[in-house]
């Protein structure tokens, strides 16, 4: 009789073993198949923080300019820029990639567009810079506009509108 119990008892636990391992698994595949439909949704619900930053700026000094000017979007120039300058002691060598902001998707389509252009442009206008300007924090600004002001003329002429609002800097090496 002692050995009936026994028995019964290692059932029992096996059979909670078993129930567990069963719960595990329909919990682990819910989380799979949960997860599974956020990414082929195609997005998350929250924005990016560049875009929501940009997007609560536009709200907070103008409700209706968002609406008129259309979303912040971001185009990546395809390989960053490479190039030479001159400097006091020594030539450096300079690698910046470029993102630019335009609002629409239409100026977002143009400026892809037009990314040949876009690129000559800037390759023209950084590699005219020297390595003393490059140092500073007020040179890099002063190219970045200088850069804006040009893209803006080239896609001017052959777009017929201001399609760049602003060019970014996402990154910056010198040696």
């Amino acid at each position: 009789m002692a050995a009936g119990k026994d028995l019964e008892i290692g059932e029992g636990h096996a059979k909670k073993k078993k129930l567990i391992i069963i719960i595990g698994g329909v919990v682990v595949l819910a989380v799979v198949a949960v997860v599974a439909v956020f990414m082929m949704s195609g997005g998350s619900a929250e924005p990016a923080p560049a875009e929501a930053g940009a997007a609560e700026t536009v709200v907070a000094t103008d409700p209706n300019a968002l609406a008129a000017k259309g979303t912040a979007m971001y185009v990546s120039m395809p390989r960053p820029f490479i190039f030479n300058v001159p400097g006091a002691s020594k030539d450096r060598l300079v690698q910046i990639k470029v993102q630019l902001l335009v609002r629409g998707s239409n100026n977002e389509e143009t400026a892809k567009v037009h990314i040949p252009l876009l690129e000559s442009t800037l390759l023209r206008i950084f590699s005219a810079s020297n390595a003393e300007e490059l140092i500073t924090v007020e040179g890099k600004e002063n190219l970045k506009k200088k850069a804006l002001k040009e893209v803006q003329e080239a896609l001017t002429g052959v777009a017929g509108s201001d399609v760049v609002e602003e060019v970014l800097f996402t990154g910056f090496v010198m040696q």
